[in-house]
């Protein structure tokens, strides 16, 4: 059967189970403690009780208790009848003699068994044959009394010792027979007497530490101890800085919080050593770390400082923004957009008003119908000429009068070897103080 501890913390909790307030450990034979699980084989009466599955941590614990009741049914059958797992024959029909042999040879292989002191243990000698053999149990040669041995048919088959004492040390020896022969088979039993206490932090460690910005420390923890401690590691959480942890757990006035830690190693001289790894320190990393060492009988802890020296490089300035993070994305690219598309517009049209300037001053001639050009008659200049005209200066406009005439004549059907013009101007003056100039172009081809 099983009994189940469901029972979760972070770290994981140390799983110790006891019945009737003796613990149960790997000298019980029958019982095994799996990670969170009892498992209990070959349930017997004598095995009804209290048990208790304590988790503990070494800073807090929780007890589950179960109350185990064993119904024994073979008062209900006959005589002849056999409780289960004990294979013995009666006289079969044929008269034939059987000499005893032993069933169960598998769980009688280990002959030497070495136990601590309070734990159990069971030996076994189930053994058949025919007619039905007789067992009997001595200690170092010497026959146990019923008492010593237990009461009921079951028991007598398998001897069971509790709460063993450097007194049960010894051989024993059982001792199976009938009117066919005998077999035996002899235990040997040690009680190994030990000290039942709490961890004890030997040595300086952990030692107060300094480390660079950016480097790696470690703090180590060694333990002494009977049976394999559990260590840990806890850090002290500074006031205000609880919500960086996802749990924490309080000690007296302070908290802390659980680190992960690493495998426990352990040292020839009966030692555990511990090592905590802190790599590419930060100013956080620093403050208070405890080590803490547990078992079954108490725990031990010692705390040492850790100190972070400053990052060496300052760390760099943001770049403020042009504009103020609280403008609209729109207002932000509306802006820009708007500026370019007037200046565009203005440039657009100052590059029309130069064309217009441009083709309004070119004066046209007509080609006669024998493929001469006929030469342009003088105009006077008209208002947009006029504003044409004030916004350059008068030799740009005489070099652009004579590039497109030039254009004109490349542009003719025929080309004259000689061609003569005569560009003068006239400017004349009246008297109430108007001034007007005009250009008069003369051609002779």
């Amino acid at each position: 059967m099983k009994l189940h501890c469901p029972v979760e913390s972070d770290p994981p909790p140390l799983i110790m189970w006891t019945k009737d307030g003796r613990h149960i450990h790997s000298g019980w034979m029958r019982f095994r403690v799996l990670q969170q699980t009892l498992r209990i084989k070959e349930v017997e009466a004598e095995d009804a009780g209290t048990f208790i599955c304590k988790a503990t941590n070494g800073f807090g614990s929780v007890n589950i208790n179960y109350t185990l009741i064993v119904i024994n049914d073979s008062s209900g059958r006959r005589e002849g009848a056999r409780p289960a797992g004990e294979t013995e024959y009666s006289t079969d029909l044929t008269g034939k003699l059987v000499r005893p042999r032993f069933t169960q040879p598998a769980k009688m292989r280990k002959r030497v068994i070495a136990r601590p002191v309070g734990s159990s243990v069971r030996l076994k000698c189930t053994a058949s044959g025919n007619p039905r053999p007789d067992i009997v149990w001595l200690k170092d040669s010497r026959p146990l009394t019923p008492e010593e041995v237990g009461e009921g048919r079951k028991k007598k088959w398998t001897l069971s010792l509790k709460n063993l004492t450097p007194e049960h040390s010894g051989k024993y020896t059982c001792h199976v027979s009938n009117r066919a022969g005998k077999i035996n088979a002899t235990y040997k039993v040690e009680v190994i007497q030990r000290t039942n206490s709490k961890p004890i932090l030997t040595g300086t460690h952990p030692v107060n530490t300094t480390v660079d910005y950016g480097g790696t420390t470690s703090f180590q923890c060694k333990v002494r101890s009977d049976v394999k401690p559990v260590i840990q590691w806890l850090k002290r959480v500074e006031p205000g800085g609880e919500s960086k942890y996802n749990s924490t757990i309080e000690v007296g006035d302070h908290r802390f919080v659980v680190l992960p830690t690493g495998d426990v190693w352990s040292r020839p001289d009966g030692s555990y050593l511990n090592k905590l790894l802190i790599t590419r320190a930060k100013e956080e990393d620093a403050g208070m770390y405890i080590c803490l060492g547990a078992n079954t009988m108490g725990y031990s802890f010692r705390s040492a400082f850790l100190t972070v020296l400053p990052d060496p490089k300052p760390p760099f300035s943001p770049i403020p923004s042009v504009l103020p993070p609280s403008l609209p994305w729109p207002v932000i690219i509306g802006i820009p957009a708007g500026v370019v598309f007037i200046l565009g517009t203005v440039l657009l049209w100052f590059c029309q008003s130069r064309k217009h300037c441009s083709s309004g001053a070119i004066i046209s001639g007509q080609t006669l119908p024998n493929g001469h050009r006929q030469p342009p008659r003088e105009r006077s200049l008209t208002a947009a000429d006029k504003d044409c005209i004030s916004s350059v200066t008068y030799e740009e406009y005489l070099a652009q009068q004579q590039q497109q005439q030039l254009l004109l004549t490349q542009a003719a059907p025929k080309v004259y070897p000689k061609i003569y013009s005569d560009i003068h101007t006239h400017t004349h003056s009246h008297v109430d103080g108007k001034t007007h100039q005009h250009q008069h172009i003369h051609y002779q081809c």
